[in-house]
């Protein structure tokens, strides 16, 4: 039995994974960590890490970067490793998450989903076998209209690992409206739609000389972010301190299959 602190834990994503935790036997959600508790999520809810009475094996935090600290101090001084699925950390607070990964086993993923982390994989692989020979890669992210960011912290997480697997020489392009020229033979295209309720929706295409290959990533809950995450903590609990990622819970599923 995997026992879960839930960091944001009234916030959407934290009432999703309380939700799948409740139908988990081999998990539970003893506290959460919020502002808010309107009493319906069963379990005791604190306003700071600090005041927390229960025994957990490991921290999900879908908070927000303003807490991290708190989340840090809590994890290195009670040895709990924690799951972090916030995103907008500053430069400065990847630093401290880096040395704070030290201490304790700590798990960073921009998108928790186990479907996304696996087309990393993939991209990783169909990059080293169609860019040198010469296919120019878009990547074309949706999403509904009230999402604040773009393009998504997923669609640049594609990008780099398409750009990883071929030593970084892709420019990150944004917008071609601001210039009238061929398109470059380094360049890496992102493309964002705002509209309507459309989920979160993810192409990368890789365009060669006759012929064109799509991989594509559909979201149509929450709940996948929310099973990705609690398969990562169940993963991480007893885990010496390091910095972890998806790919290491993906690899565990395959190693037990």
């Amino acid at each position: 039995m995997t026992k879960i602190i839930m960091s944001g834990c009234s916030g959407r994503m934290g009432r999703v994974i309380t939700d799948i935790v409740k139908a988990d036997a081999d998990a539970e959600i003893v506290a959460g960590i919020d502002l808010v508790d309107d009493g319906t999520l069963g379990y005791p809810v604190y306003q700071s890490p600090e005041d927390i009475k229960e025994q957990a094996d490991v921290i999900i935090d879908f908070s927000s970067p303003k807490v991290l600290d708190n989340i840090l101090s809590y994890a290195t001084g009670k040895n709990v490793p924690v799951v972090l699925c916030t995103t907008g950390f500053s430069d400065e607070q990847l630093k401290s998450i880096e040395e704070a990964s030290g201490k304790v086993a700590i798990l960073r993923s921009a998108n928790m989903s186990l479907g996304i982390n696996t087309v990393i994989n993939m991209l990783k692989t169909a990059a080293s076998v169609f860019c040198p020979a010469g296919f120019d890669v878009e990547i074309v992210e949706q999403h509904h209209h009230n999402k604040l960011d773009a393009p998504s912290g997923t669609a640049l997480a594609l990008a780099d690992a398409v750009n990883d697997a071929v030593g970084g020489e892709f420019e990150y392009v944004y917008d071609r409206s601001t210039k009238r020229e061929k398109r470059g033979a380094k360049e890496l295209g992102i493309s964002a739609v705002r509209a309507g309720s459309i989920p979160g929706t993810h192409d990368v295409i890789f365009a060669g000389p006759d012929e064109v290959i799509e991989i594509r990533h559909v979201a149509y809950s929450r709940n996948i972010f929310g099973n990705g995450a609690v398969s990562a903590a169940k993963f991480l609990a007893g885990k010496p301190a390091g910095m972890y990622s998806m790919h290491d819970v993906i690899s565990a599923q395959l190693e037990e299959a």
